[in-house]
């Protein structure tokens, strides 16, 4: 059983807690795989917290185009981030966002391993 904790220590706790259920019947060696693939895909909570302040003084979708939604990323560019209402809503909840993005791309990495 690895312990997610050694091997990814900045992870949030939801985010460890979650990762933690995925790799509980892993081996060591797996588990150390799968944490350095999903070390290089995951996006930090202040990454896109940073992305939406630059959004909100300034072009406004960046933050939904760093966690790869591409369309709601042109919906905010073109609309203003929805008449700043969507941005301001984006700063509120940039952590559900990050958590949101990384339970995918934690889940993309298993299916990734079993192939």
């Amino acid at each position: 059983m690895a312990n997610i904790l050694h091997l990814m220590p900045d992870l949030e706790p939801d985010e460890m807690n979650y990762v933690q259920t995925l790799v509980r019947d892993m081996s060591e060696e797996q588990a150390r795989q799968f944490a350095n693939i999903y070390r290089a895909r995951r996006r930090e909570p202040m990454l896109i917290l940073v992305t939406t302040i630059i959004g909100f003084f300034g072009v406004a979708g960046i933050q939904r185009f760093v966690i790869g939604q591409i369309g709601l990323g042109l919906l905010y560019l073109f609309t203003g981030g929805l008449c700043v209402i969507g941005t301001i809503i984006d700063l509120i909840n940039y952590r559900r966002l990050a958590y949101e993005y990384n339970v995918k791309e934690a889940q993309q990495v298993i299916a990734m391993m079993q192939y």
